[in-house]
């Protein structure tokens, strides 16, 4: 393999090149109209426009990509997160045209992005699965007679794609006919499939994920897992690893759990399973994300491998390097997704031009990212500026390394999830681990971050004033 092109575009593009670069690989960077100047393009060894800024018409374009695969020479194909990254067309029209695809077979990628055909082929595994009906639906009445079987609050969940859309829950029988054209509606929209399933919704929940690595020589492992639960809008902002909740058991059964997931499909390399866990520490399968998922780099600290090299190794058709056993969890990983997202109204994008941009460094501290100062944010992807990722030998030095970097990272321009991410870590709830899914709701209130910053704003204040006045008191000797 000499080289790889890289169907992505800003941090994760960057990240994926460093290590092809650290394995003397090629990279080629694609980029549409408006990111012509990104830094992914600067730091790949060749580059090339693929369409006009809507991803329609550049990143999505599948086609397009693979005519510049070849006529470049390219030996893979790495799609990094989102865009094409879960697609089961395009992977196909990789092996189609004798391009590796660095990520899971087709039928694989197919099988668990199909919710319904995920739990379908999981089942032979006796893998917990959360009480709902297994199959799709559109008719309402049949739908009221289910959920009145399971039991409410249920969770209505299209069955194709994720990230949160088409999914509602439903408190009482008199709300589903609504909620239920909703998610219909909403699925519609995104994924070109209208179809839900119902299932019972777990209150309180953890969201845990495991993170699998399996070769083309029957070898499967676990990397332990990332916790994930501090969600807007049902997507992910803060994330863990190891959870401060499981126990060496759980940890344990949760990992077996995932490779078996893996075998129900014949998986092939990088790929996360994720659970539900209930207040009483049973856990559901929820679904499989078949590729590299964006916060990785924590398990990666705790671990100490690079996923993606053993992603690229994977893809060469070579085995494993490591056994299971060889796995250790060391020290703590915290990771903050930075977008350019306003807190304060309801998380909505925050686009315009970076005026200052600048990076926090230091010991245990690593910033995955793609942006620079002087750069505008594109409308037309997520509103992702980089990934804070923080690591120490226990949760509380990692927290506090955290708000640390947090103060040193600088930017004017745009809004960002910065004084959210310090929100977080200076609240009781999360420092002691007393959480779920449901923490914004309970306990974000964006006054208090306004009050927070208004109070900070006047101790700056305070101390300018006692600093001058400290000032004028210096006795100035007279020039002799």
């Amino acid at each position: 393999m000499d080289k790889i092109l890289v169907a992505n575009r800003g941090e994760i593009a960057i990240r994926i090149m460093q290590t092809a670069k650290k394995m003397n690989i090629k990279t080629v960077a694609i980029y549409s109209a408006i990111d012509r100047n990104s830094p992914h393009v600067k730091f790949a060894d060749e580059a090339v426009c693929v369409g006009e800024a809507p991803s329609i018409s550049s990143y999505l374009n599948a086609k397009k990509i693979i005519e510049v695969a070849k006529n470049l020479n390219v030996d893979a194909i790495h799609p990094g997160y989102g865009f094409l990254s879960e697609n089961a067309s395009f992977a196909r029209l990789c092996e189609a045209n004798a391009i590796i695809f660095i990520g899971p077979k087709s039928e694989a990628i197919k099988t668990m992005g199909n919710k319904l055909a995920a739990k379908e082929a999981v089942k032979q595994y006796n893998i917990p699965m959360v009480p709902g009906i297994d199959e799709a639906l559109t008719d309402v009445a049949k739908a009221k007679d289910i959920a009145n079987n399971i039991g409410y609050p249920v969770l209505i969940k299209a069955s194709a794609g994720g990230g949160g859309k088409g999914m509602r829950i439903v408190e009482t029988e008199s709300d589903l006919e609504s909620q239920m054209n909703r998610a219909i509606s909403e699925a519609t929209s995104a994924f070109g499939d209208g179809s839900v399933f119902i299932e019972k919704y777990v209150r309180s929940p953890r969201h845990i994920e495991i993170q699998i690595m399996a070769d083309s020589h029957g070898n499967i492992l676990h990397f332990f897992e990332r916790e994930c639960s501090i969600q807007r809008r049902h997507q992910k902002v803060i994330e863990e690893a190891p959870s401060s909740v499981l126990n060496p058991v759980l940890r344990k059964n949760m990992g077996e759990a995932a490779i078996k997931v893996a075998q129900s499909c014949n998986y092939l390399g990088a790929g996360t399973v994720e659970f539900l866990l209930d207040a009483d520490h049973n856990f559901y399968f929820l679904e499989m994300n078949t590729r590299l998922q964006v916060e990785h780099p924590v398990t990666e600290l705790i671990s100490g491998v690079d996923l993606v090299e053993l992603q690229i190794r994977v893809a060469r058709g070579e085995r494993l390097p490591i056994r299971q056993d060889d796995l250790k969890i060391n020290g703590h990983a915290l990771e903050l997704r930075v977008y350019a997202e306003d807190p304060l109204n309801d998380f909505l994008p925050s686009v315009g031009h970076l005026k200052s941009y600048s990076l926090p460094t230091g010991k245990g501290i690593r910033v995955d990212n793609g942006f620079e100062q002087g750069m505008d944010i594109p409308i037309y992807y997520d509103p992702l500026l980089s990934k804070l990722i923080t690591f120490g030998q226990t949760r509380e030095e990692a927290i506090q390394i955290m708000l640390m970097a947090i103060e040193n990272y600088h930017i004017e321009g745009v809004e960002t999830t910065l004084p959210f991410g310090k929100f977080v870590c200076e609240h009781e709830a999360f420092k002691t681990g007393h959480f779920d899914t449901h923490f914004v709701q309970q306990f974000f209130l964006p006054e208090q971050l306004q009050q927070n910053a208004r109070n900070e704003a006047k101790l700056a204040a305070l101390i300018a004033v006692r600093l001058y006045k400290e000032d004028q008191k210096i006795l100035r000797l007279p020039n002799i």
